[in-house]
């Protein structure tokens, strides 16, 4: 039997503040398998960011089952946690997180050097020409657009060979025009991956594009079928 890459069902998450628990999630379910492209949207405050941070691990749900390659988050430490980031998923953030003392070849070559990967720099260079950045690798972030800096971002994320994409509104930070090249070469290197490719946004035309568009509303997740279907036939 084939399970989903990930695989989450009943996933509750409260969180403690100064006016007593909040609850974030209310029993969100979600199975998205090998080399699909999904897109969870929902309005601010809906929960789809902090589903995001249960499924890189970044936040441990209360309750429910979180199952990431077949990796039980539910059961692993912080360590744990921590290598399965490192050999499992790339993330890219609407913010860039690029150390800004670091040149983009360094950038890229970090979580590389943190896995004690031998070619870290090779590797990273590869990436780098990847998404078009072979003429930038010895610029620093400050030296270089926010396009440059959001596809350094996304070199680093997938100089690892992750299986799965996380992109979290990887265009906010973006002019239309760049945003849409750099969803273009998401897309483009998903193909050429066949990474399976999970994006945050609350852009429809941007879901689109995507094989599921999964809805986050009030904590909780649902799905449209007959839209779905409808995407996969055009």
């Amino acid at each position: 039997m084939t399970h989903p890459l990930i695989d989450l069902a009943d996933v509750h998450l409260t969180l403690n503040s100064a006016a007593g628990p909040v609850q974030i999630l209310h029993g969100a379910h979600l199975a998205i398998n090998a080399g699909e492209t999904a897109a969870i949207i929902g309005p601010s405050g809906s929960g789809k960011s902090t589903l995001l941070m249960i499924m890189t691990g970044l936040e441990k749900a209360t309750s429910g089952r979180v199952r990431i390659a077949g990796n039980d988050f539910m059961a692993l430490g912080e360590d744990a946690l921590a290598k399965v980031r490192a050999t499992t998923i790339g993330i890219v953030f609407q913010s860039f997180h690029l150390v800004p003392t670091m040149t983009a070849l360094e950038n890229v070559a970090l979580p590389l050097e943190f896995a004690d990967a031998p070619d870290a720099f090779e590797r990273a260079k590869e990436s780098l020409e990847l998404v078009g950045l072979g003429h930038r690798l010895h610029h620093f972030p400050g030296q270089l657009s926010g396009g440059e800096q959001q596809r350094t971002a996304l070199a680093r994320a997938l100089a690892p060979e992750p299986k799965i994409l996380f992109a979290d509104e990887p265009t906010g930070n973006l002019d239309t025009k760049t945003g849409e090249q750099v969803m273009d070469l998401i897309f483009e290197l998903h193909r050429k991956k066949r990474t399976t490719l999970v994006l945050i946004t609350h852009d429809a035309k941007l879901a689109a594009r995507c094989g599921r568009v999964i809805k986050v509303h009030d904590g909780q997740t649902s799905e449209d079928a007959r839209s779905n279907a409808e995407r996969a036939v055009a």
